[in-house]
């Protein structure tokens, strides 16, 4: 017990000498644990399909198993804040997740494939939160972009495996895919391995104060609009590259995802830049609306350029949705927001596959055009946020030249 103790305690003081250590670490964990641990499964679904007869509906079951176990994952890292503080803890779930990918192909029941992204949802979860409070507590005081670059990790796992479904779809099958996941999982996890986690707060420094009217608000706007970005986001996330499939053909579906990833890996940086310059909530409602329409595009249209547009759209605004909208949560000082939001954003990545499950039978067509008006539906929350925060600003612009230059930048 001492032992493990005190090769905790090693971690945590091994600090990296250079941030961009410590963004190369989380980069490499957030790529493991969600581009391909969590979001493999998008490219790797229409080759289940062909080769292991997985139905659509089939496909949607083990979509939500796996956001189900992310549901209990980010439960768990805000009921046992210590765990997440454990270096062990990011170690273990890597593993497990590693375990898991590799496991796929061993069986082919449904059940097994159940069970096995359910638990690969759980350390998913579990990876991130730790390595995202460890990047939180790193960088703290660093320069912003930073952190946009870490979670760009996100998109080059989404990249890579969409490169690998590209290469072996034709010279492999569904099974060596999984295994090559596992086998670029392992490596991201022999990168993240020395990342240090967040070392336990001294002192309680989070003010127990009621929110006032207005903040709880705002808050309750941008709680509907996460929520549905989640539904409508996981949607598109789920069944993308398998619509494009039926529209433009198996290889602009898996090239399609790599550039769902290229797009994403620069994206966070691109969005935090961005709201240096302008409002937060107006750079969310257009996040939200530029997505809405690339999730539409290959409903409406055929072909590998509204294929290739569209994963673009998406690559390109997911990632940047999150970083906003947990980054406003944050600064409206609204109790437990990050969490509050997550749970919310968990919650409509589990129904959005149920939502859309009886509209498969004829195709992915219906379901993305489904998605988008959720997320136009999400945009829409978001520009009640924006107007009410404008009109905020604007009756205490009225009041104080000072204090439109505090609530201007709050947001």
């Amino acid at each position: 017990m001492n032992a493990i103790g005190s090769a905790e305690d090693l971690v945590a003081f091994r600090t990296p000498t250079s941030p961009w250590v410590t963004v190369g670490q989380v980069g490499a964990a957030l790529a493991a644990s969600m581009g391909i641990g969590r979001f493999v499964y998008t490219p790797v679904l229409p080759l289940m399909e062909a080769q292991a007869g997985l139905t659509p509906s089939a496909g949607a079951a083990l979509a939500t198993a796996n956001y189900l176990g992310y549901l209990i994952g980010a439960l768990a890292g805000i009921a046992l804040p210590g765990m997440m503080r454990s270096a062990a803890t990011l170690r273990v779930s890597l593993l497990v997740l590693t375990l898991t990918l590799a496991l796929m192909p061993v069986a082919s029941h449904e059940t097994f494939w159940g069970v096995l992204r359910f638990i690969a949802g759980v350390t998913s979860a579990t990876v991130f939160v730790v390595a995202v409070s460890a990047m939180h507590s790193t960088l703290s005081g660093q320069a912003a972009h930073l952190s946009g670059w870490a979670f760009g990790g996100i998109g080059a796992g989404i990249a890579l495996s969409g490169l690998v479904v590209l290469i072996l779809r034709s010279m492999g099958t569904w099974g060596s895919v999984w295994w090559a996941a596992a086998l670029l999982t392992l490596i991201c996890t022999l990168a993240a391995w020395t990342l240090t986690p967040e070392r336990a707060p001294v002192a309680p420094t989070v003010e127990r104060r009621k929110s006032p009217k207005r903040k709880r608000r705002w808050f309750s706007m941008l709680f509907i609009s996460y929520s549905l970005e989640g539904v409508g986001y996981i949607i598109a996330g789920t069944f993308l590259v398998a619509a494009i499939d039926h529209t433009a053909g198996s290889v602009a579906g898996s090239g399609a995802w790599v550039i769902v990833g290229l797009a994403a890996l620069p994206s966070a940086p691109l969005w935090a830049l961005l709201g240096r310059r302008w409002s937060r909530p107006i750079l969310l409602v257009t996040a939200l609306v530029v997505q809405a329409a690339g999730i539409a595009l290959p409903a409406v249209a055929d072909g590998i350029w509204p294929a290739l547009i569209s994963a673009f759209l998406f690559g390109g605004t997911f990632l940047g949705i999150s970083q906003m909208s947990l980054t406003i949560g944050a600064h409206l000082q609204f109790p437990r927001a990050v969490a509050i939001l997550t749970t919310g954003y968990s919650l409509g990545q589990i129904g959005g596959p149920l939502i859309v499950t009886p509209l498969l039978s004829d195709g992915y067509h219906l379901a993305l055009l489904v998605a988008s008006g959720i997320v136009l539906a999400a945009a829409l929350a978001a520009t009640l946020l924006a107007s009410t925060h404008m009109r905020s600003v604007e009756t205490s612009r009225s009041h104080s030249h000072s204090r439109v230059v505090g609530s201007s930048k709050s947001i």
